[in-house]
């Protein structure tokens, strides 16, 4: 048995040496002094919405149409045009409105017709009368003259006369000028009444073609959801005004919405480069940059007590793969570093308000101070008495040994 497993253990320990060397080599490779280009990022996560976006908002039609039923509606999802149609309400009510309307207006019509008509005949009627009181009131003026050399009481007689023809033809002359005022005031007020309906016929005319809803801009529509069943709005539904009935996002340019921790916030500008990647297309990377900063810091939500800042990301590039309300990665570029050293986080030591690596030598190792300047996820920038291609040790094995 002894000479049966001896060769193989021979064997065994023949491939160990001659992989050890090679296990060695890797290990010491990824802990070196690197130079080159660095970058700093700051990776979070955004959800993607459109740059322009428009909702669609039933209207009031005027003063009567608060509620409307929907006799047509786009379907979801579907591409349009600025000034497709895209909801259609129904025009029924709107238009028995308007013959209603137009029937009241013949009447109100001819009930001015007819007052202008009475008010021309009273007016000649009293025109008449005054005609005849003048006369009266010249008669009796001239019958008063001739009584000069009458009697007193004859004289009395004749000035009692004139003085009511006098009464009565300034109290029919008052009479004309009242009632001229009354006329042009009953005859403002029958206009007024046919001006008011004309108005409400023409409002409705005005909002028979505002019932077929129109897509503001190009894009998708999409239909809006109800707020208590939260199923999507469809054809007979009633809608009060004020209700968004769908919206119609372009898919031509799209943002991210996203948020960053407080500690990264002055490590973001307005402008700052970002590398946006769909989680479901995480190889494809989108140029892009930061378009808007929140001013006020809020809790990230009701479970996680963390500070974040709003941020908005405006993608540079326009690409069908972008929809709205995917998730996506953007990585914030906080520096672009060219030309510096650079060495594993897990080969930096802190210590004492100071940094160092660990150099390895013949025997044991060299604790070296260096000057810390940034650094990202993997990798710290460092300066200070190193090379380009040395080796460091892990701090972890440093501690092990200790």
């Amino acid at each position: 048995m002894k000479r049966t497993y001896l060769p193989l253990l021979l064997f065994g320990l023949s491939v160990g040496l001659f992989l050890l060397p090679g296990c060695k080599q890797t290990a010491q490779e990824s802990n070196l002094i690197k130079r080159g280009d660095f970058k700093q990022t700051i990776t979070e996560t955004g959800e993607l919405f459109t740059v322009d976006n428009r909702s669609i908002v039933m209207p009031r039609y005027g003063r009567y149409w608060y509620n409307m039923k929907i006799i047509g509606l786009a379907e979801h999802g579907s591409k349009v045009k600025a000034g497709d149609s895209i909801v259609q309400f129904d025009p029924t009510e709107v238009k028995k409105f308007i013959m209603d309307r137009e029937t009241r207006l013949e009447n109100e019509q001819a009930n001015l017709e007819k007052l202008l008509v009475q008010q021309q005949n009273n007016l000649k009627n009293l025109q008449s009368t005054l005609r005849g009181e003048e006369a009266s009131f010249n008669l009796r003026k001239l019958a008063m003259e001739y009584t000069k050399f009458e009697s007193e009481r004859v004289q009395e007689i004749k000035r009692l006369q004139f003085r009511q023809a006098e009464i009565n033809f300034e109290k029919v002359k008052r009479r004309i000028e009242l009632t001229k005022l009354m006329a042009a005031s009953d005859l403002k007020i029958q206009k007024i009444k046919v001006a008011q309906i004309e108005n409400e016929i023409k409002m409705a005319q005005d909002a028979l073609p505002q019932l077929t809803m129109r897509a503001p801009i190009s894009g998708i529509f999409q239909v809006a959801r109800k707020r208590r069943s939260r199923d999507n709005i469809a054809v007979g539904d009633d809608v009060r005004f004020g209700t968004m009935v769908g919206s119609v996002p372009d898919l031509t340019w799209m943002k991210v919405q996203t948020t960053v921790n407080e500690v990264d916030r002055a490590k973001i500008t307005q402008g700052q480069p970002v590398i946006v990647r769909l989680d479901a297309l995480p190889q494809v990377a989108f140029d892009a940059q930061v378009s808007f900063i929140s001013v006020l810091c809020h809790p990230y939500d009701n479970n996680d007590r963390r500070k974040v800042f709003d941020i908005e990301v405006k993608l540079l590039e326009s690409d069908e793969r972008l929809k709205p309300g995917m998730t996506v990665s953007c990585e914030f570029i906080a520096n672009d570093l060219k030309d510096v050293l650079y060495v594993p986080n897990t080969c930096l030591l802190k210590e004492g308000g100071r940094y160092w690596v660990f150099i390895p030598k013949a025997t044991g190792f060299d604790k070296v101070a260096v000057e810390f300047h940034t650094r990202n996820n993997t990798h710290s920038v460092i300066s200070g008495n190193i090379a380009e291609g040395q080796e460091v040790i892990p701090v972890a094995g440093i501690i092990d040994q200790e």
